[in-house]
């Protein structure tokens, strides 16, 4: 296992920095087709989401391919390489895998236990296999991880301390009040309607705010979101929650009867300006709480000179960030690292048994012509044999065969899968004297019938 991971995070990273290496949903195709066609890189998968850029890959070279992730984050982020590199991590092998299954359980996350983090690492396999650039390795890494995380979530307490960041946010909003207290009677305003922003709609609807509007530059979308929340059985319904869709050139009219905005639409610049929020408040003396804004999206939404705003209270990105450094950690969280742990070593074990699967087919095919060669051999010797004696040779020689080769496959197997196991497969190339290139075929079928089954689940 060749597995190589590059990126940068809250953990690692100021916000300001994660903001300009952002990367545009439009570019990480681009991304990964780049990242395949460099030489040190067979696979690739991106995984990009409000607090990390990570770029994965299958390399043969580790200084080589650190260098070209690095160099194409920057590329393809807003960021000089010069800019990046202080806050870029690099994790290698098992200890790429062992980050990856923390991410995907909350380990890592700036709420820790969220599990929003799983759809977002479905969502970044979905965009690899759609630009074919994960191929084994990566479509095993990334369906492990999310199963790990729901393992996870499922055998542990670690959703008493999870949240999603919407919550969190709604949280520091209400300062020291309960939310739902907090929000109860307000006027919303939610602008996108996109996976945050459905997240943040529907959690607005569940702890009660009256109304809520919704805005995005396709208003079908938003449509669409209103009509999932009002409709039977949805959190809007259970509530009463008065909601409509309005395009973005409504903004500000509905920015001056709002109570409550959150904003994550993956725009390249600014959705709402700080001269906006002003006017919006300017009106509204009347109004004790004033307006409160979360903007969740990276590059930001909102202008962070809205904090210097009298009547505005927002948070972003940075100000959760900093939040969820004193946040109290589950008792919980002991058991989900002893988890990641044996399931790294199982993932390791498992991709080492696999390495050898194609040797040891490529030996087995062998044997089988070898026996087929033979009996037709003998045919020419005894050519008076009838069919039932034919039959009984033929099975007795492959039941010979069969029984030498068991015990050597079954524990050249069991010896792959341990660490260091690796030249097991060279070994029985050697003293088989088995052709490279069956080997090679071998493996290029099993990585075509991947892609089949998982082209096959995507579509079912």
């Amino acid at each position: 296992m060749s597995l190589l991971v590059v990126g940068l995070s809250h953990r690692s990273a100021p916000v300001s920095v994660l903001e300009r290496a952002a990367l545009r949903p439009e570019a990480r195709g681009k991304l990964l087709q780049d990242a395949v066609s460099a030489e040190p890189a067979t696979e690739s998968a991106v995984l990009a989401t409000c607090n990390r850029i990570e770029l994965y890959a299958d390399v043969d070279k580790f200084h080589a391919g650190v260098a070209e992730l690095s160099t194409l984050l920057a590329r393809h982020g807003g960021a000089a390489l010069e800019e990046l590199t202080p806050y870029l991590y690099v994790h290698y092998e098992d200890r790429a895998v062992h980050h990856l299954f923390s991410v995907a359980c909350g380990l890592d996350s700036m709420v820790i236990g969220e599990g929003q983090i799983l759809g977002q690492i479905k969502d970044a396999l979905a965009v690899a296999q759609e630009q074919h650039t994960a191929g084994r390795l990566l479509n095993d890494l990334f369906q492990q991880a999310l199963r790990v995380g729901k393992r996870a979530h499922s055998e542990t307490g670690i959703d008493k301390a999870g949240q999603s960041l919407v919550t969190f946010g709604l949280e520091q909003l209400a300062r020291s009040a309960d939310v739902e207290s907090w929000a109860a009677g307000k006027r919303a305003l939610v602008i996108g309607a996109g996976s945050m922003s459905s997240l943040a709609a529907t959690t607005l609807a569940r702890v009660g705010v009256a109304e809520l509007a919704v805005a995005n530059r396709t208003v079908e979308r938003a449509e669409r979101l209103v009509e999932i929340l009002t409709e039977p059985g949805a959190p809007g319904a259970a509530t009463g929650l008065t909601a409509r869709a309005v395009p973005m050139d409504a903004v500000g009219a509905e920015l001056a009867q709002a109570d409550v905005v959150v904003s994550c639409t993956g725009a390249a610049g600014l959705v709402l300006g700080a001269d906006a929020v002003a006017a919006a408040l300017a009106g509204r003396a009347d109004r004790r709480d004033g307006l409160a804004l979360l903007d969740l999206a990276m590059p930001r939404d909102i202008d962070a000179a809205v904090h210097r705003i009298e009547g505005a209270h927002l948070v972003d990105i940075e100000t959760l960030a900093d939040a969820s450094a004193d946040a109290p950690m589950a008792a919980d969280v002991d058991k989900v690292r002893g988890i990641v742990s044996d399931e790294v070593a199982a993932f390791g074990a498992a991709q080492r048994a696999a390495h050898i699967t194609p040797t040891v087919v490529a030996l087995r095919t062998m044997a089988a012509d070898v026996v087929t060669s033979e009996i037709a051999r003998l045919d020419g010797r005894l050519p008076d044999l009838d069919d039932k004696q034919r039959a009984e040779i033929t099975q007795t020689v492959r039941r010979v065969v069969d029984k030498l080769l068991h015990a050597p496959t079954v524990r050249v197997k069991q010896l792959a899968s341990e660490p260091g196991g690796a030249g097991y497969a060279d070994a029985l190339r050697e003293l088989f004297d088995l052709d490279p290139e069956t080997v090679a075929a071998v493996s290029r079928a099993d990585t075509r019938a991947d892609r089949h089954d998982a082209a096959r689940e995507r579509t079912s």
